[in-house]
């Protein structure tokens, strides 16, 4: 158990948040009043007093909601909780969407310091049910249940679909497949064929959402501008390239012009990155032969399950 040392809003962002006694907490939108509150997935920011305490110890004159931190809690570690992690407070009950942010503009606090916590240390959440909170309130932190489904994010690669000259139809098709292969379906992006651009979003995605597997479509190919495998490379700390050359050999039997496919396949932390084709029928394809066999490697990556073995070899 935990405890709400201080609760802080503000009308406007960009601005440090204003200390107040109580709130309400309201169902998928946030702290009423709040200007960080809205149908996303950060709509609350909390911050561990202990961060807050040693950061104090290094000269930093702060005081709550200084950082742009909702919730001061003191109990826990935010920063070493993985996402999905539930809190309870009282009858509200908050899920953990995202560890740390990038910060666009430095701060006051970073201007003076030469550091800020907030980005690396400060944690979101989305209100999955409502209820008032005050100071003083114990929090009961929940963790994830093995079960839950898994998480997914979607990427689609082109210059002419990020340009508004093309529908992006495959992006659709993948998460329509995943949703009904009960995948949960964080986060899904339009973005144009620029290496810096995709690395950052699948660094994003891998250690601040935390999501289990992400498909990006589009960009495997010869095209000067095809960089989607690179990128991938690029961000992975292992590889992966069974599943790449697994998809790449079943679309042989299809069409031989699957060899000239340079999709690879890779883990980034517990993040499992997957290039897929970018027509619309391909994916499809890939899809139909990869999602039977993909639950169990993403079991593996989550620790919900062992490693396979059948008369002493590894499968």
């Amino acid at each position: 158990m935990g405890t709400i040392l201080h609760i802080c809003i503000s009308t406007k962002r960009g601005t440090p948040k204003q200390e107040v006694a109580s709130a309400r907490l309201l169902p998928d939108w946030g702290i009423e009043n709040d200007a960080h509150a809205g149908n996303w997935h950060r709509q609350v920011s909390l911050l561990s007093v202990e961060k807050i305490r040693e950061f104090q110890s290094k000269g930093a004159n702060v005081k709550p909601g200084d950082f742009g931190e909702n919730l001061i809690v003191e109990g826990f570690d935010l920063r070493a909780l993985p996402v999905g992690t539930r809190f309870r407070i009282g009858d509200a009950l908050l899920e953990m969407t995202q560890i740390g942010k990038e910060c666009h503009t430095h701060c006051q606090i970073y201007q003076t310091m030469g550091d800020c916590i907030m980005p690396r240390e400060g944690v979101f959440a989305e209100v999955l049910t409502g209820g008032a909170i005050q100071k003083g309130d114990s929090i009961e932190m929940i963790p994830p249940k093995p079960d839950r489904p898994f998480t997914a994010a979607v990427i689609t690669l082109s210059d002419k679909g990020y340009a508004g000259e093309r529908e992006d139809k495959s992006g659709p098709a993948i998460v329509n497949m995943l949703q009904a292969d009960n995948y949960d379906i964080k986060e899904t992006l339009l973005l144009p064929d620029e290496r810096p651009l995709l690395e950052k979003e699948l660094i994003r995605l891998a250690d601040q959402r935390q999501v289990d597997v992400i498909f990006t479509t589009g960009g495997t190919g010869f095209a000067k501008r095809d960089i989607t495998p690179e990128a991938t490379i690029a961000v992975c700390d292992r590889m992966a390239n069974g599943i790449a050359e697994a998809i790449r050999g079943y679309s042989m039997t299809i069409t031989p012009r699957a060899m000239l496919s340079r999709a690879v396949s890779g883990i980034r932390k517990k993040t499992l990155i997957i290039n897929l084709p970018g027509s619309p029928k391909a994916v499809t394809e890939a899809l139909e032969f990869l999602l039977p066999s993909l639950r169990h490697g993403l079991g593996i990556l989550r620790g919900t399950e062992g490693e396979c073995a059948e008369q002493g070899r590894e499968k």
